[in-house]
């Protein structure tokens, strides 16, 4: 009896015929990276793969280490096995794992997102026979509100904001989420400030030729007058620190999923909680699901317990694959009583 395609280890995923590993968490001799999210590129593997758009943000935060990319749709030979990347729709540059045997086919999805935004290379449905999905947000109760709602939402926030006086400071995740919002801001209202942590993965992303606007990085020296009517974008972990106190009178908000949960937003304490993910919701989970004509559905990183038995229900192999991937977290998992929405 052939051996699984992929096998879940204490290091990630394994193919054992190609010999790599698919966004392990702990050091091994041949890493297959969906994206340069740190919890999903990690440092110490022996060599990477990656996407072409992923590796200049993994090299800026990994430092020197040996890499090959490959574009999206492109297959190559590892061992018995061919392998190939196709767009996530995460993050730009993030990717789906395709992996074939003699006509068996796996998909591992890394993160994910179905509905496109104004940056990241739209994520396209990949046939398989056995589909390894995320799913941080597998529950009926997450449902995103379409982007251009949101971006009235934010730049509505801002403009008030500007008017009363007061810096409109968001917080967002330094790469992905920073730069999806700056193509949903309007500069008209005033100029965009960023945190050093999003200035420098702007920076690598404006030159590989992601169209961004303006934006200035906030450093000791930056006069007054810059922050009149001013937005700035930093990190989670930056609101309502010293640094962030440096601004005066501010408004703080979120931009994440989890702020479609009233006990999260209730927790983080902010002035406003904008719903934007660029994980797939759950009508996109389901959609993606179908689209790939899997059979067999995995469940790995989120509510995997509750999607897997879903996906059970609707007539599919299922089980759980588990993972030390982080994903959007804003301080810790979710309990139960979280899941209310109004």
């Amino acid at each position: 009896m052939a051996t699984p395609l992929l096998q879940p280890t204490d290091r990630g995923l394994w193919c054992a015929d190609g010999d790599f590993f698919i966004d392990p968490w702990r050091p091994v001799d041949r890493a297959v990276i969906t994206h340069g999210h740190s919890d999903h590129a990690r440092p110490g593997h022996g060599a990477y793969l990656t996407t072409d758009a992923a590796l200049p943000v993994i090299r800026r935060r990994l430092g020197a280490l040996q890499a090959d990319t490959l574009p999206y749709g492109r297959t190559v030979t590892m061992g018995g096995v061919t392998v190939s990347f196709h767009p996530a729709g995460h993050v730009p540059g993030s990717a789906q794992v395709r992996v074939e045997r003699g006509g068996e086919v796996w998909v591992v999805t890394g993160d994910y997102k179905t509905t496109p935004d104004r940056l990241s290379e739209p994520w396209e449905p990949v046939a398989c026979n056995t589909l390894v999905t995320e799913c941080t947000f597998g529950l009926p109760v997450f449902a995103w509100e379409d982007e251009a709602a949101i971006a009235a939402q934010i730049n509505g926030w801002w403009a008030q904001a500007a008017d009363e006086g007061r810096v409109a400071m968001l917080g967002v995740y330094a790469l992905g989420k920073a730069q999806r919002v700056m193509t949903l801001l309007d500069p008209d209202i005033g100029p965009i400030l960023t945190h050093g942590a999003v200035e420098e993965m702007t920076a690598i992303l404006r030159a590989q030729g992601y169209a961004l606007p303006a934006t200035t990085r906030v450093t000791p020296d930056l006069p007054k007058a810059a922050l009149a009517r001013a937005l700035v974008l930093a990190p989670p972990s930056a609101l309502g620190s010293a640094w962030a106190r440096r601004f005066g009178a501010v408004t703080d908000g979120y931009a994440s999923g989890w702020m479609r949960l009233r006990g999260v937003r209730r927790r983080r304490a902010a002035d406003r909680g904008f719903v934007l993910s660029d994980h797939a919701d759950w009508p996109g989970l389901n959609a993606a699901v179908r689209a790939t004509g899997a059979t067999r559905v995995l469940a790995t990183h989120g509510y995997t317990a509750a999607f897997s038995r879903w996906l059970a229900e609707q007539g599919y192999e299922t089980g759980v694959v588990a993972t030390a991937w982080e994903g959007e977290a804003l301080d810790r998992a979710p309990d139960p009583s979280d899941a209310v929405t109004e």
